[in-house]
């Protein structure tokens, strides 16, 4: 069995198997493990959705983050001061208190807030032209890189084998077009002999299933990321905190504040580059909603990636044009957030058991059977 991807999709599949018994497992990573999307992540993690899916695996995933470390072994510096969604618009107040609504049926605590609670929670917002906030307490942030670690640890531990600097090439099949099955997954290291293949390769999941003859519609969406020097006032309780209409985001990272915000037109593809323009972007959004923010000093920065689908949602199933390829993919963002719920899900799918919640919306066949299912709360 192989699995696609050292990102924390791959590394919490890869673990999952192991621990399910699920025979040989090699994980193939092009670079080293935690060095794609999952390592430019803002880290934030959230139950705040639309969908009842999404909600379900993220609820899963922050259970499983709260004792990652006691679990694990790995201090993922998980912060839980809260998600703060700000809303200008009766559109989206609308669509919020849906959700809202449908998030507290699930058992979350999450909220609506008055204007005046917005300015309590998060005195640094300028309120202006808000007309509410949507608020999970539970919600909150945590270091990718160390998940990653915590999960490729317990792979190998499990007797998964860890493949660095192994790039897919191709893949070996048999059968006639319809009813083809894998016997080989090829690599820059050679080929490895399977029968079993998950794609979990983030933004290249696309790149992947050409190569195997299996459509999944991903496509990369570059987003940058700055992290500021340490500031002098406390961050202690700020909630991570993003402004709906324009996906501006702010939250505390060590001593500083991270920030993160899409560029003035979506630049899709593979370029990681950064761009000098993009920091002109934040600077109008930081003095626009959070001025008291607007002395900051950049520490570093980087750009990462996005895999993006059609409708927002991720992509969890296995292919019926290929026997043996299962693929999760596609998260449109909330990846890094989904990653150890999801990694139970396939695993569980891979070994013939009942996983927890029911992901079957979420093939990729839906496009052709119900179309778009939209996920309405992504920034």
């Amino acid at each position: 069995m192989v699995v696609i991807g050292g990102g924390v999709m791959g590394a919490s599949i890869a673990a999952n198997l192991a621990e399910r018994g699920a025979g040989t497992i090699v994980l193939v990573e092009r670079d080293v493990p935690g060095c794609g999307s999952t390592s430019k992540a803002a880290g934030g993690v959230r139950c705040q959705f639309s969908d009842e899916v999404n909600i379900a695996l993220s609820v899963r995933s922050l259970e499983i983050l709260r004792t990652f470390e006691a679990d694990y072994g790995v201090d993922i510096d998980l912060v839980s001061n809260g998600y703060l969604f700000l809303l200008d618009s009766p559109e989206s107040v609308a669509v919020f208190a849906a959700n809202v609504a449908l998030q507290q049926r699930m058992g979350l605590d999450s909220r609506m807030l008055t204007v005046a609670e917005v300015a309590e929670l998060a005195p640094f917002v300028d309120t202006t032209g808000l007309l509410a906030g949507a608020f999970n307490p539970g919600d909150g942030h945590c270091t990718p890189e160390s998940v990653v670690a915590g999960y490729i640890a317990a792979a190998r531990a499990r007797g998964v084998t860890v493949r660095k600097s192994c790039e897919v090439t191709g893949f070996a099949t048999r059968g006639a077009a319809g009813k083809r099955t894998i016997t080989a997954v090829e690599t820059s290291l050679g080929p490895i002999t399977c029968s079993q293949v998950v794609c979990a390769a983030g933004a290249w999941s696309g790149l992947i299933g050409e190569m195997a003859g299996v459509d999944l519609p991903v496509t990369p969406l570059r987003r940058e990321i700055m992290v500021s020097e340490p500031v002098g006032f406390d961050t202690s309780t700020m909630p991570f905190t993003i402004d709906f209409a324009t996906s501006y985001y702010v939250h505390p990272e060590g001593p500083g504040l991270l920030f993160g915000c899409p560029d003035i037109e979506d630049r899709w593809g593979f370029d990681e580059r950064r761009d000098p323009e993009w920091l002109f972007r934040l600077s109008e959004l930081i003095d626009q909603r959070t001025p008291d923010l607007a002395d900051v000093e950049v520490k570093r920065g980087w750009a990462g990636l996005y895999e993006m689908t059609p409708d927002h949602n991720a992509l969890i199933g296995q292919a019926l044009e290929l026997d043996g390829f299962t693929y999760a993919c596609g998260f449109s963002g909330h990846g890094f957030l989904m990653g150890p719920a999801v990694g139970e899900v396939v695993a569980d799918m891979m070994t013939g058991r009942t996983p927890f919640v029911d992901v079957s919306p979420l093939s990729k066949d839906r496009f052709a059977a119900t179309g778009l299912r939209k996920e309405l709360n992504i920034v």
